[in-house]
């Protein structure tokens, strides 16, 4: 969880707060470089997640592919761009961390991180598998979820700028919808597996771990409604902030 929320960040921070504002000609000169290298992220590592088998491998790879998306977003060199790469990061910092807690809780229930371990979840956790569904659309960017703003925000600037490019890192959505989707009808759907089955710890989600997923929740649909709750406040310091870091 910290990891995604946070130090994954860090290296996209460092383009926006230091690369940008202090090396501005290198910033434009090296763009072509970074586009080709994130898109490259963004297709390999979704085709890289597809073949994981242990459920935190899927979250964190999926995470080097949105990762890829922020890059764009930063090298766009525009305010779309830059603004959606923030929103990206913080809605994946949320959906993210929020997919790592229900892995947690399926591993506090069964030990094992295993995909094929698991099948029928839904059964004696409807409540889970529900929120597990959720997030799962939040993570590969369908409308009203905090993922969709930034994603599309990213996409469109780098759009604007390399046509090639943007279809090219299109495909990580597909590809993230492959994965995802995969992963929750795996481990939610089909007959119950009998390592399950046999299990005496098959309780829903408790309290504790409801009002600890909670916030995110409406964190997720919050911004994803209601997005200038975040890019109100960064529009007129981005727009200053690129006008004077943006080359003549």
């Amino acid at each position: 969880m910290i990891l995604a929320g946070i130090l994954i960040k860090l290296g996209s921070y460092g383009f926006i707060r230091f690369t940008l504002p202090l090396l501005p000609d290198a910033s434009v000169y090296f763009t072509p470089m970074v586009f080709t290298l994130a898109t490259l992220a963004v297709i390999y590592a979704s085709l890289t997640t597809l073949r994981q088998t242990d459920l935190k491998r899927i979250i964190a790879y999926s995470s080097v592919s949105h990762m890829g998306v922020v890059m764009l977003g930063i090298f766009s060199l525009s305010v779309t761009g830059v603004e959606g790469s923030i929103f990206l990061q913080i809605a994946h910092g949320v959906v993210s961390s929020a997919l790592f807690i229900i892995v947690t809780v399926l591993y506090d229930r069964h030990h094992s991180r295993l995909v094929k371990y698991y099948r029928g979840v839904a059964v004696t956790m409807p409540l889970f598998a529900t929120i597990f569904f959720f997030f799962t659309l939040a993570n590969i960017a369908v409308p009203l979820s905090c993922n969709f703003i930034g994603e599309f925000l990213c996409l469109l600037a780098t759009y604007e700028t390399n046509v090639t490019i943007a279809v090219l890192s299109s495909l990580g959505m597909v590809l993230s919808a492959c994965y995802a989707l995969f992963l929750f009808n795996r481990v939610s759907f089909g007959s119950m597996s009998p390592y399950i089955a046999s299990s005496v710890n098959n309780r829903d989600i408790t309290r504790r771990e409801f009002y600890v997923l909670a916030p995110l929740i409406v964190l997720t649909l919050l911004l994803g409604v209601y997005p200038n709750l975040i890019l109100d406040p960064i529009h007129t310091s981005l727009f200053n902030f690129l006008a004077v870091a943006r080359p003549a």
